[in-house]
Formats: structure tokens, sequence, C-alpha cells
């Protein structure tokens, strides 16, 4: 490029105009900086669908609810002590904890209101943790057999459609960053050959000076490079405010369930990434569509 530059000064400002200058020139980058933006709503959500997955199954799937519903008080509290001598006695079962009536009628008061459980028989709840998920049919065998007024609810199997729903959305978040990957890699594609097109008087004159298609390529690489990385970094700045104005409209729903939906630790880290790796994307494509087209030529 240096004897280029010598024989022919004004080729290297000829260069430089292969693709317009200025930072968010033509409707190429835009469209990347709205693929980026779609993008890391897409990643942002199945990084934090995968989270609220872990979490929902780390804590639950090991765990289980044992009831006995009983109107009789003498006959329920029976029931109830000869099983937490099975659960006790039970190799599956990690820990055992019943329920005080204090905490069941806080946990009724929202429904029934402060005085309302007062002459209620309440059922007896027992927290329940296992050693191993699949415990629970083989638990609900033993019960059956010394508390017949007892139920054992399993959280595995309450909790599984949401889990088919979650792990659904998952795919279709990983889905739609390939595909908008894939886009955006056909618009850098696009935008080369129009530019390649435009600019082929230009070309012709460098290869007439002794450019290489490697040195041609090279231009557009580079012009592509900056402008997706730019429009990249306004996609992601975007996507990240976004983020964050819905993440403080779930913290404000004080719920636990919706409160599980949330990027992991590592998260922040993969949304920063985008931006680079469409850079590297669109260098690539750019690069290849260059020199295929200037291979046909000759």
């Amino acid at each position: 490029m240096r004897r280029l530059t010598a024989l022919f000064p004004s080729v290297r400002a000829a260069d430089r105009r292969l693709l317009r200058e200025g930072r968010l020139s033509g409707p190429m980058p835009w469209v990347l900086a709205v693929m980026l933006f779609l993008t890391t709503l897409a990643a942002a959500g199945g990084l934090a669908l995968g989270q609220a997955a872990q979490r929902m199954g780390g804590g639950l799937e090991t765990r289980a609810t044992v009831q006995i519903v009983q109107a009789d008080a003498d006959a329920r509290e029976r029931q109830a002590a000869v099983t937490l001598t099975a659960l006790r006695g039970d190799p599956a079962v990690r820990s055992v904890e019943r329920v005080g009536a204090a905490e069941m009628a806080a946990l009724l008061e929202p429904w029934l209101g402060a005085q309302g459980t007062d002459d209620l028989p309440l059922p007896v709840l027992i927290d329940v943790g296992l050693t191993r998920a699949d415990a629970v049919p083989d638990l609900a065998r033993t019960l059956a057999r010394v508390a017949p007024d007892a139920r054992i609810d399993d959280h595995r199997a309450a909790l599984a459609p949401v889990s088919r729903l979650i792990g659904t959305l998952r795919w279709l978040a990983l889905a739609i960053v390939l595909l908008m990957t894939a886009a955006t890699g056909f618009v850098v594609v696009l935008a080369a050959a129009s530019a390649l097109d435009t600019h082929r008087g230009t070309i012709d004159v460098m290869h007439l000076l002794g450019a290489t298609d490697i040195q041609v390529a090279r231009l557009f690489q580079r012009r592509i490079a900056l402008d997706a990385l730019f429009a990249g970094l306004i996609g992601l700045g975007a996507g990240m405010l976004v983020l964050t104005l819905i993440g403080r409209q779930l913290a404000g729903l004080e719920s636990e369930l919706v409160g599980a939906v949330a990027l992991p630790a590592w998260g922040g880290g993969v949304l920063v990434a985008l931006p680079l790796a469409t850079t590297l994307l669109a260098a690539a494509a750019a690069r290849w569509t260059v020199v295929r087209a200037l291979g046909r030529l000759l």
C-alpha cells in the first residue's frame, strides 16, 4: 500500500471512500444496531430463564410437603406423630420440619383474616427434604400404611408444566439469537456487494496500480468492522437500558417466582461480548464477500 500511495497519492483517499465515511452513515449500521438490540434482549431472556430454571430445580426438586387433613384433632395429632417417626427413619429423607400453628395462621391470614383460623381445624403440614428427587413415590406408599389421611405433594411434579414452558422459551430465545446472527451476516454480505459494485471503477484503478484482492478486501473489512462495532455498542446500550427498566419493574412485584428470573453472574459478560462477536462476524463476512466477488472477475 505504501507503493500505491507513492505512485498515486489520491488512491489512499479514494480507498477510504470505498464505503461511506462517518459513523452510522447509510442504512447498514442502523440495521446492525437494531439487530444487536434484539439479539441482546433475546440472549438476556434465554440466560435469565436458564437461571430461573436452575433456581427452581435446585430448590424444589429435592423437597416435598406432607399434609394431614383430619377434622378430629386427636386423630390428626396421632397420625402426625407416626408420620414424623416414619419420615425420620427413612434413609431417603434428609430433613423433616413440621410447620407450626402460628406459621400456618400467618400463611392463611391474607385469605381468612387475622381471626379467621381460630375455629378452623388446620391441617398438619410437614416440610420434607429429600436425598434424591425420585423418593416421593416410595414415601407415599410408606405413609399410606401408617397414616391414612397423610398426603405427600411432589413439588417437582407440580412445577413440571412451568419447567417445560421455561425450556421452550429458552430454545426460542436461542433460535432468535441464531436467526439474528445469520441475518447480520446476510446484511453485511449485501452491503459489501453493493459497495463493491458502486466503486468498481476505483477498484479497477487500484488493481492497475498493483493492489491485490486481499488488500482491497481489507479496506471493506476495516470499514464494515468499525461500523459494526459502533452499531453494536449502540444496540447493546439500548438493550441494557431496556433490561434495567424491566428488572426494576420485576423487583417491584416482590414475587419469589418472578424474582428468580434474573441474569446469572456471568450473564453480563456474555452480553458485552455480543458487539465484539458481531464485529468479527461482519469483518469475516465482508472479507469473504469481496474476495469471492473479485475472484470471479479475474
